[in-house]
């Protein structure tokens, strides 16, 4: 028997801990909430719809099959995805829609006509998005910034000898402002600052990397939705021996003489050698270590922004909408405003759709389609999301109806929602932030919290610390923290 491990919370970022702990030959048990494992990547089912709950985006999916690799399995046997020809569809106010094709050349051809403009810019723009991923991914993503032997690696020489060209002491929105030669296109790119909560009025330019990951590597779609990654990793992990206790909650992680020594839910006091938390880690210093000195900076970070999720049962099919689409709002500066200055939501928010019926028949009856309506809104600050969100959704049917010429209200044959409350009281996110920390500081990566602490066994891992969030830092969150720690 190898020593215990315990993991709090079975978010991606947790099965994946438990599984390469698991490999690291330690007795791993997993504790969860809820009744259902998954965090933000569960599932729901409304009469014959079924909806990923959660993240619809699958981007660098060598991170998943890195995980069945280690154990020595084969990916295919447990997991299948492919790769998406069509990335987005972008609809504009003016009546103007933008495809967005995988194959470059399609891309620039599309922008060129849709636009009327030199599509020249863009394959420069986006070559540079490549070359700021390749310079800092390794130093910034794949290792922890708290470590002192991260700044004396070939990998951090190569990261700093390119500073000029990452943009760090410029925005999102300012370089695509310089670099893009169309307002439309600008638009565009400013909006991958949401894949990491944050406003590209204000997060560094070196977030410009992030479109690399669509444009350049790729955007994918598991064969049975998203829940599918969940469902395969959770496999793997029973399979190496991860023990899962469901409904039942971690009440404190008990600390001994500055060395964590495990952890208490209502029913027992589980002993382990180490204990890694897969919860958002204010809530794990508020709730779990509240005895525990707090780290200032990561407890005053400006959250990131939250979600209005509306799951809408839609009694017909739109031949005219893909997997993934955007309906812009008018005024983007506006609408980023109103949610990281002023605590609430444009009159005209930019609507997101993820349709996972396109590719997966089976989640929606024929000749219908399962919508998954997403809207960027501030994490929970006292609003009145009772009184909110009526208003947002007119608002939304409203955007619908016009863009894409329909009346959706009579379609809608089941629905629910997500909004900040109920993201914060099933995922135990603090204020219902979807990705932790903003990003809305040139400083903040430095400033997210570290997957070590200075309790000697204790470890974060998760969207809410080093990297960040989202599947694929999530993942390497998971990795970075458990090579720091030692094979039993």
């Amino acid at each position: 028997m190898g020593k215990e491990a315990i993991v709090i919370g079975s978010g991606i970022a947790g099965i994946a801990s438990a599984i390469r702990l698991s490999l690291k030959g330690y007795q791993v048990s997993v504790f969860e909430a809820n009744t259902y494992p998954g965090g933000k990547l569960t599932t729901i089912q409304l009469g014959n719809y079924r909806f990923d709950a959660g993240p619809s985006l699958f981007t660098l999916p060598y991170l998943v099959d890195e995980l069945f690799e280690l154990a020595g399995k084969n990916p295919r046997d447990y997991f299948n995805y492919q790769q998406l020809e069509m990335l987005c569809h972008y609809f504009y106010e003016d009546g103007t829609v933008l495809h967005t094709p995988a194959d470059q050349e399609k891309l620039l051809e599309e922008v060129s006509k849709k636009l009327e403009i030199d599509s020249a810019p863009l394959k420069e723009y986006l070559d540079h998005s490549s070359y700021i991923f390749e310079r800092t991914r390794h130093s910034f993503l794949e290792k922890s910034l708290h470590k002192f032997n991260t700044y004396i690696s070939l990998d951090i020489l190569k990261t700093v000898s390119s500073m000029p060209k990452l943009h760090l002491f410029d925005t999102m929105h300012a370089v695509n402002e310089k670099s893009l030669n169309h307002p439309k296109l600008v638009q565009l790119f400013d909006r991958f600052a949401t894949y990491n909560g944050s406003n590209p009025y204000k997060a560094p330019g070196v977030l410009n990397s992030i479109p690399h990951l669509e444009f350049g590597i790729g955007s994918y779609f598991p064969k049975e939705g998203m829940h599918h990654i969940l469902k395969a990793c959770l496999k793997l992990a029973e399979e190496l021996g991860v023990r899962f206790h469901f409904n039942e909650r971690v009440e404190k992680i008990r600390i001994s003489g500055k060395k964590a020594a495990g952890i208490e839910t209502g029913k027992r006091f589980y002993p382990a050698e180490l204990v890694i938390s897969n919860c958002d880690v204010k809530q794990s210093y508020n709730e779990l270590i509240s005895d525990q000195k707090t780290p200032k900076k990561t407890m005053e970070q400006e959250p990131s922004s939250s979600a209005l999720i509306f799951y809408w049962g839609i009694g017909k099919s739109f031949p005219q909408l893909d997997v993934h689409n955007i309906l812009f709002s008018g005024d983007y500066e506006k609408e980023f405003k109103s949610i990281f200055e002023e605590n609430t939501v444009s009159s005209d928010p930019t609507v997101y759709i993820h349709i996972s019926s396109k590719l997966v028949p089976n989640d929606a009856p024929e000749g219908k389609e399962n919508w998954f309506v997403m809207i960027n809104v501030p994490s929970n600050q006292g609003q009145d999301w009772e009184e909110l969100r009526p208003k947002i959704r007119k608002q939304v049917i409203e955007k619908i109806n016009r863009l894409l010429k329909t009346d959706i209200e009579s379609l809608i044959e089941e629905e629910d929602y997500l909004d900040p409350l109920r993201i914060s009281e099933r995922t135990n996110s603090f204020a219902g932030a979807l990705y932790g920390a903003s990003s809305n500081d040139r400083m903040a990566a430095f400033f997210r919290h570290p997957n070590f602490s200075k309790i000697n066994g204790l470890y974060f891992a998760g969207g809410s610390v080093h990297p960040g969030g989202g599947i694929p830092l999530c993942l390497l969150s998971a990795k970075i923290t458990t090579e720091l720690i030692p094979n039993a």
